[in-house]
């Protein structure tokens, strides 16, 4: 038979817990155990005042930017919303059914003020992935690095070029906030000094932003997230937030290389990269400033596609100071014989490698190595040396390993987009994209320790 008509019936009396009522595979109770939120309260303890009303605890706002970050919640009013109604969400943010939930407003509060001036947000990553390396999934042997584009929250319509731009009357006492933190970062190595290249377009808006076209089609507005990950198991050791633009992206590596050192006191064996970290000046600072093996393809425009012999097709003999061409034929940067031979000594600067013209004009390889040219030369870089250890690196046995494991930081950027849904910023500025790639960076850590550590189901 039908039953009765089921109808809400109000209780005088209510015996409920959270605990019970949060699956025990839920993915917040696996994070849970890995979030250690103790040390922020000392860490604020010099930005808040010791008079007035008390204020929220920061630990249910960074609670709550976690929850949001990890299950991709990306609108702090709607993250106030779901946190109201999910009791797992409750539960995680240590709020019982009749603690009220803070104002959305209060986030922008705080981020912008003693939650910026204390770099908090950074000190709980540091956290995190000193956690990580307690856990023991970081090896600290082998590092990867990469860049990938995020949009900008900015559009085309509301910018100008950059002549412009700079033409307006710009008051920093009374310019929108993310202008202000363009003009703080005109000097940074990953901004604004980045390169002297002027794009064609600047965003009113969000100046920093950089207008690119590296996805090979529309332009638009965007910043660069740069990982330098672990590659035993994909744990993200530092982020950084830049520029759009090859020069920006090198530099974040080395300051996340450095910085990377100075908090952990971690330094890679070796590192791989694609070929845009692949620049003369990059490959020396990594093989003999910084001492890593660089399995990073040489970024090198010596070779040729129009059927000539290429700069790889000629031996360099390093004990002579020459190159062989394919003919067998020596090159030298000078004929001159000198009665000293230390002022012919081999020395750090670029020089170019010529044949004699009585080689090449005989010569039966002529047609396919100069042409439209009498004799051929060869243009050796300042670091060749370097670049040439480089490509030994390459060539190694060890490389398709290294490449293969390179691919886990393309990996996370697909997770990053795809399941955190950060394909497109909400805040705006250096300072808002940097707390967005950190507290992202953060989350995919977080769920990186509970799929890697799974918590022990109880029998039964």
């Amino acid at each position: 038979m039908m039953g009765p008509k089921q109808e809400a019936q109000a209780a005088l009396f209510y015996e409920f817990s959270l605990e019970d009522h949060v699956p025990q595979g839920h993915l917040l109770r696996s994070i849970d155990r890995f979030v250690d939120l103790s040390s922020i309260r000392a860490h604020l303890a010099d930005f808040y005042s010791h008079t007035g009303r008390p204020s929220i605890d920061p630990e249910l706002l960074i609670r709550m930017l976690l929850v949001g970050y990890c299950f991709g919640i990306r609108s702090e009013r709607r993250l106030c919303e779901e946190v109201h109604l999910n009791l797992a969400y409750r539960w995680f943010c240590r709020l019982d059914l009749t603690d009220r939930i803070p104002d959305h407003s209060s986030f922008s509060k705080n981020r912008h003020g003693r939650f910026r001036e204390s770099d908090l947000l950074r000190h709980v990553f540091e956290t995190t992935v000193a956690r990580c390396m307690e856990e023991g999934l970081v090896g600290g042997e082998g590092f990867a690095v990469d860049a990938s584009l995020i949009s900008a929250d900015v559009q085309k319509q509301n910018s100008s070029n950059p002549e412009e731009w700079a033409a307006r009357d710009t008051d920093p006492t009374t310019a929108p906030r993310a202008v202000r933190e363009y003009l703080d970062t005109l000097n940074d190595e990953v901004f604004g000094a980045a390169t002297t290249v002027k794009p064609k377009f600047t965003a009113h808006a969000d100046p920093a932003s950089q207008w690119t076209a590296a996805r090979k089609g529309p332009a638009f507005f965007a910043y660069s997230t740069n990982y330098l990950i672990d590659t035993d198991h994909s744990i993200i050791v530092d982020v950084d937030a830049s520029r759009s633009n090859k020069t920006a992206e090198v530099g974040a590596m080395r300051k996340m290389l450095d910085r990377t050192e100075e908090r952990f006191g971690v330094k890679p064996d070796w590192i791989a990269a694609d070929t845009a970290y692949g620049a003369s000046d990059n490959l020396v600072w990594l093989a003999l400033k910084r001492q890593i093996l660089p399995f990073i393809p040489v970024f090198d425009k010596g070779e040729r596609t129009d059927g000539t012999f290429s700069r790889s097709d000629f031996t360099w003999d390093d004990e002579n100071d020459r190159y062989i061409c394919p003919g067998g034929k020596e090159m030298r940067h000078t004929w001159r014989t000198y009665s000293d031979p230390k002022r012919n000594a081999p020395v750090w600067k670029s020089r170019n490698y010529r044949a004699l013209k009585s080689d090449c004009t005989g010569c039966e390889l002529k047609a396919k190595c100069c042409p439209n040219a009498e004799t051929r030369s060869v243009h050796r870089d300042k670091y060749e040396i370097v670049r040439d250890f480089a490509r030994q690196c390459t060539t190694s046995e060890f490389n398709p390993k290294a490449q293969a494991r390179r691919k886990k930081v393309e990996m996370l950027f697909a997770h990053l987009k795809r399941i955190l849904g950060l394909g497109r910023l909400r805040l705006r500025g250096p300072c808002g994209v940097q707390d967005e790639f950190t507290l992202a960076a953060t989350a995919q850590n977080l769920r990186k320790l509970a799929k890697l550590k799974p918590m022990e189901r109880p029998a039964g």
